[in-house]
């Protein structure tokens, strides 16, 4: 028997583990990230949600240039954004769009292209170093504590042993750092605070350019400075505050350094848009972290393995994802590590970055950055009018205010579309109370009325179409010659059930126009016994088997009521005999095992969670490296937690 996700969400609570604090401590601790050497590709990061910070084995950003090949050492937050001034004065709403209302390159608007697609964009709001050379080092030993998250750090110097503590407090934007070591008494291990001009690289830093921002210095107190920077017409400010003497002084243009001159030494910085005094000391944001992060792990499902490197995953990715994800923004898709996109959201990804936490039963920790959409609703709507259609239209490639990037491939997708109707069931199933209804109804319903609107009658048939124009989730798929992909008509015809169940809970009247989409939407295309990408593909797989195999979504990712389950298993084992899995993304492998694991092969689907391929090998930090500008990728975390959740509520054990 399969369940359908509605069946399968009720089903969640029932695997809760009856683990005691001692034993998941034990399972968590096990899978601490050990680092005994430089690492450029798997340095460590410690935040909240909201603010993270990525250390390399010194414990703080030491060797900063090293790692620029690797994965970036940034420092990051959900409020720090920058936009280059506009002298061409871009706008969306001034791009010439192309036929229908979608904003695509072309010709004469090549700078109103770009500067639309770079800005505004994520800033790395500080470097924090000691001042350092790779060759001073010798017995480094790095641990990330996750019970506390907090990361201890020790080396020598000249056999000098140095230990550092660091560690985000989960309220604040600050982050804390202790010092231990006899050289901290002979002023020989100075920290450097350094600030850079916004770049739009992966590191979301330009330091060549010190002329183009400020960095202005004041003295609260005798222990405590502030930083006002400026940075074209955005702002933002970082407390310093130390414990101990210490010596401050102005190093290279944008540089200070604190030089402890004592036996111990702490300090901590805190970020924020306006200026402010130091929320909390070193000792207090230890104390607060090692509560909240102890706190995570003693709430929702708790899951053990037999696989040892499968546990790793799962617990390396619900720390990952706690503190990159969890905040008040849709995530990135390298999160608060280091800049993809500019720091833009790719809202296709948000289900893939987010769900997890309400199967897990942490649904507060979904909350925040949904509530994002219910911010940019009146942008999606303008989105739809614009192109012909109803309700609201979401972004693909998005900032914090909601404009959309024009892009050759973003404005033609559609399945973000059904995303918040299905995050919204999610929390209601988490919280099956009016308030959550009241809430988020009006996000399901506009969703719901672009659905609708979107899928064309085809009179010849006597069925609803979805596309063209379209790209569907394997995006190597021209947007005028594709119709009726497989996944995209199985997520419509489920969202538009769950969005009348909801207008059902809320005492209304269904829509017609809703469920006659639903009911009359386009069969899911079969040729050669499997399913297309799409209708319209020339062959049953084309050497565009690359990127996503999408239609395995239709059934495992989504329950598939309109799918037919040997033509699924036929579909799964030509996927795996004939894809290129190099080419593929980190979150199709969690994708894969749903769908096997709703074909009720368990074999199968470890095999896929555990696939031998470049695009889902994992890091001891628990990322997942897809290429040079993507050294982090969170959907390859959440795709693994959301199988792993959904496989143990069909009783299907990892």
């Amino acid at each position: 028997m399969f369940l359908s996700r509605r069946e399968l969400l009720a089903a969640v609570p029932a695997v809760l583990s009856a683990q005691g604090t001692g034993d998941r401590r034990a399972t968590v601790r096990r899978h601490n990230p050990v680092l005994t050497a430089i690492d450029i590709k798997s340095p460590l990061s410690v935040g909240n949600g909201e603010f993270a910070f990525t250390a390399d084995v010194t414990g703080l950003q030491t060797f900063a240039e090293r790692y620029e090949t690797g994965c970036p050492l940034c420092t990051q937050s959900q409020w720090g954004w920058h936009s280059f001034p506009n002298p061409g004065g871009f706008s969306l709403d001034r791009f010439r769009m192309a036929k229908g209302g979608y904003p695509v390159e072309s010709k004469g608007q090549l700078d109103a292209y770009n500067w639309l697609r770079e800005n505004p964009h994520r800033l790395n709001l500080a470097r924090i170093a000691f001042r350092l050379s790779p060759g001073d080092l010798s017995n480094v030993r790095q641990s990330l504590d996750l019970w506390t998250g907090v990361l201890n750090s020790h080396f020598e110097i000249g056999g000098a042993p140095v230990d550092v503590e660091t560690c985000v407090h989960p309220q604040y934007d600050l982050l804390a750092v202790t010092v231990a070591s006899p050289l901290v008494a002979k002023g020989v291990l100075g920290v450097a605070f350094s600030f850079p001009y916004a770049g739009t690289g992966v590191n979301a830093s330009d330091w060549s350019k010190p002329n183009l921002h400020r960095t202005t210095v004041d003295r609260q107190n005798a222990r405590a400075y502030s930083f006002l920077r400026e940075l074209d017409a955005d702002r933002y400010s970082m407390t310093l505050g130390w414990e101990g003497d210490a010596l401050f002084s102005p190093g290279v243009e944008h540089e200070f350094v604190l030089t402890p001159q004592g036996d111990r030494f702490g300090f901590t910085a805190q970020f924020s848009p306006l200026p402010v005094r130091a929320a909390a000391t070193a000792r207090q944001t230890f104390e607060a972290a090692r509560e909240h992060r102890a706190k995570f792990w003693n709430s929702g499902i708790s899951i053990t393995s037999e696989n040892p490197e499968l546990e790793r995953r799962v617990v390396l990715s619900q720390y990952l994802t706690a503190i990159q994800s969890s905040g008040s923004l849709p995530p990135q898709e390298t999160g608060l590590t280091c800049n993809s996109w500019y720091g833009k959201f790719h809202m296709e990804m948000y289900w893939w970055h987010t769900a997890h936490f309400a199967l897990w039963g942490r649904p507060e920790l979904l909350e925040p950055s949904f509530s994002w959409y219910e911010k940019v609703l009146p942008a999606a709507q303008a989105t739809a009018k614009r192109q012909g259609f109803a309700g609201a239209r979401w972004p693909k490639m998005v900032g914090p205010d909601g404009r959309e990037s024009p892009s050759n491939v973003g404005p033609w997708l559609i399945w973000q579309q059904p995303h918040p109707v299905q995050i919204a069931e999610l929390l209601y199933k988490a919280k099956p109370v009016r308030a959550t209804l009241d809430r988020y109804a009006n996000i399901v319903f506009e969703s719901a009325e672009f659905m609708a609107s979107f899928a064309r009658w085809d009179e010849a048939n006597l069925r609803y179409v979805l596309g063209p124009p379209m790209i569907p989730a394997q995006e190597n798929h021209p947007p005028l010659e594709t119709w009726n992909p497989t996944f995209e008509l199985e997520y419509w015809a489920d969202s538009l059930e769950i969005a009348q169940e909801w207008r059902r809970r809320l005492k209304l009247k269904p829509v017609d126009r809703w469920e006659e989409v639903r009911s009359k939407l386009s069969a899911l295309p079969v040729k050669d016994g499997v399913y297309l990408a799409h209708e319209n593909c020339p062959q049953t797989f084309t050497d565009r088997n690359r990127d996503h195999p999408s239609m395995l979504m239709a059934l495992g990712y989504l329950p598939g009521k309109k799918a037919d389950y040997g033509t699924m298993r036929r579909t799964y084992q030509k996927v795996l005999d004939t894809w290129k899995f190099a080419d593929t993304w980190g979150w199709d492998y969690g994708m894969m095992a749903m769908t096997a694991a709703r074909l009720g092969d368990r074999k199968l689907a470890l095999e896929a969670l555990l696939m031998d391929t470049p695009k889902n090998q994992w890091l001891p930090n628990g990322h997942t490296w897809q290429r040079a500008n993507l050294p982090v990728y969170l959907p390859s975390n959440g795709a693994l937690l959301s199988a792993v959740s959904m496989m143990r509520a069909w009783k299907i054990d990892i």
